[in-house]
Protein backbone atom coordinates (compact mmCIF):
# COMPACT_ATOMS: atom_id res chain seq x y z
CA UNK A 1 0.00 0.00 0.00
CA UNK A 2 1.81 3.39 -0.75
CA UNK A 3 1.64 6.62 1.49
CA UNK A 4 -0.56 9.44 0.91
CA UNK A 5 1.33 11.76 -1.38
CA UNK A 6 0.90 15.72 -1.50
CA UNK A 7 -0.10 17.57 -5.20
CA UNK A 8 -0.15 20.69 -6.24
CA UNK A 9 -3.60 22.07 -8.11
CA UNK A 10 -2.83 22.85 -11.49
CA UNK A 11 -5.83 25.34 -11.64
CA UNK A 12 -5.85 27.03 -7.69
CA UNK A 13 -1.94 26.46 -6.73
CA UNK A 14 -3.28 25.09 -3.29
CA UNK A 15 -1.44 21.48 -2.22
CA UNK A 16 -4.10 18.45 -1.40
CA UNK A 17 -3.33 14.95 -0.32
CA UNK A 18 -3.38 12.05 -2.94
CA UNK A 19 -4.52 9.20 0.08
CA UNK A 20 -3.10 5.68 -0.73
CA UNK A 21 -6.98 4.52 -1.13
CA UNK A 22 -7.14 7.20 -4.07
CA UNK A 23 -3.64 5.94 -5.52
CA UNK A 24 -4.79 1.94 -4.80
CA UNK A 25 -8.29 3.03 -7.05
CA UNK A 26 -6.34 5.53 -9.63
CA UNK A 27 -3.91 2.67 -10.30
CA UNK A 28 -6.44 -0.07 -10.10
CA UNK A 29 -8.88 1.79 -12.92
CA UNK A 30 -5.43 2.70 -14.75
CA UNK A 31 -5.51 6.65 -14.23
CA UNK A 32 -2.60 8.85 -14.12
CA UNK A 33 -2.75 10.81 -10.60
CA UNK A 34 -5.11 13.57 -10.37
CA UNK A 35 -3.68 17.49 -11.76
CA UNK A 36 -6.30 19.39 -9.63
CA UNK A 37 -7.97 18.95 -6.31
CA UNK A 38 -10.82 17.33 -5.23
CA UNK A 39 -12.93 21.06 -5.65
CA UNK A 40 -11.07 22.37 -8.71
CA UNK A 41 -11.90 18.74 -9.90
CA UNK A 42 -15.43 19.14 -9.09
CA UNK A 43 -16.01 22.72 -10.57
CA UNK A 44 -13.76 21.52 -13.99
CA UNK A 45 -16.24 18.36 -14.07
CA UNK A 46 -19.60 20.81 -13.81
CA UNK A 47 -18.52 23.12 -16.50
CA UNK A 48 -17.37 20.40 -18.93
CA UNK A 49 -20.96 18.90 -18.30
CA UNK A 50 -22.82 22.13 -18.82
CA UNK A 51 -21.16 23.06 -21.82
CA UNK A 52 -21.71 19.76 -23.84
CA UNK A 53 -25.06 18.90 -26.03
CA UNK A 54 -25.25 15.85 -23.23
CA UNK A 55 -23.96 17.32 -20.35
CA UNK A 56 -26.97 19.64 -19.98
CA UNK A 57 -29.51 16.92 -18.64
CA UNK A 58 -29.99 15.37 -21.92
CA UNK A 59 -29.59 11.52 -22.70
CA UNK A 60 -26.47 10.22 -21.38
CA UNK A 61 -25.64 12.23 -18.73
CA UNK A 62 -27.40 13.00 -16.05
CA UNK A 63 -26.20 11.85 -13.13
CA UNK A 64 -27.53 14.33 -10.77
CA UNK A 65 -27.12 17.00 -12.25
CA UNK A 66 -30.37 19.58 -12.95
CA UNK A 67 -31.42 20.19 -16.32
CA UNK A 68 -31.85 24.00 -17.57
CA UNK A 69 -34.65 25.28 -19.04
CA UNK A 70 -35.85 23.73 -22.38
CA UNK A 71 -35.29 26.07 -25.22
CA UNK A 72 -38.98 26.40 -27.45
CA UNK A 73 -39.52 27.18 -30.53
CA UNK A 74 -42.95 28.82 -32.52
CA UNK A 75 -44.58 26.54 -34.58
CA UNK A 76 -48.10 26.77 -36.77
CA UNK A 77 -50.41 23.88 -35.87
CA UNK A 78 -50.56 21.64 -38.66
CA UNK A 79 -54.38 20.77 -37.54
CA UNK A 80 -55.16 23.48 -36.29
CA UNK A 81 -53.71 26.74 -37.37
CA UNK A 82 -53.17 27.58 -34.19
CA UNK A 83 -49.47 28.75 -33.17
CA UNK A 84 -47.87 26.43 -30.79
CA UNK A 85 -44.54 26.00 -28.96
CA UNK A 86 -42.07 22.81 -29.47
CA UNK A 87 -39.28 21.76 -27.83
CA UNK A 88 -37.43 21.19 -31.42
CA UNK A 89 -36.51 23.51 -34.05
CA UNK A 90 -39.56 22.88 -36.73
CA UNK A 91 -37.57 21.79 -40.57
CA UNK A 92 -40.94 22.04 -42.42
CA UNK A 93 -40.37 18.80 -44.11
CA UNK A 94 -43.22 16.90 -40.97
CA UNK A 95 -46.34 18.60 -39.50
CA UNK A 96 -46.41 19.75 -36.26
CA UNK A 97 -48.82 20.44 -33.70
CA UNK A 98 -49.86 22.25 -30.63
CA UNK A 99 -50.11 19.87 -27.22
CA UNK A 100 -54.25 19.29 -28.25
CA UNK A 101 -54.21 18.35 -31.45
CA UNK A 102 -50.72 16.38 -30.72
CA UNK A 103 -52.71 14.18 -28.01
CA UNK A 104 -55.69 13.92 -30.36
CA UNK A 105 -53.07 12.11 -33.08
CA UNK A 106 -52.11 10.50 -30.35
CA UNK A 107 -55.20 8.86 -29.58
CA UNK A 108 -56.25 7.98 -32.51
CA UNK A 109 -53.21 6.17 -33.64
CA UNK A 110 -53.26 3.89 -30.52
CA UNK A 111 -56.68 1.98 -31.14
CA UNK A 112 -54.69 -1.08 -31.36
CA UNK A 113 -53.96 -2.22 -28.13
CA UNK A 114 -53.25 1.17 -26.11
CA UNK A 115 -49.91 1.60 -24.31
CA UNK A 116 -47.08 3.76 -25.20
CA UNK A 117 -45.89 1.82 -28.87
CA UNK A 118 -49.40 1.09 -29.76
CA UNK A 119 -50.11 -2.40 -28.26
CA UNK A 120 -46.68 -3.74 -28.56
CA UNK A 121 -43.72 -4.25 -26.44
CA UNK A 122 -40.56 -2.96 -27.52
CA UNK A 123 -38.48 -5.32 -24.65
Amino acid sequence: MSADTTLTCRDCGQAFTFSSGEQDFYASRGFSEPSRCPDCRAAHKSRREGGSSYGSGGYGSSYGGSRGPREMFSATCSSCGQEAQVPFQPSGDKPVYCSTCFEKQRGGANRSGGGRYGGRNRY
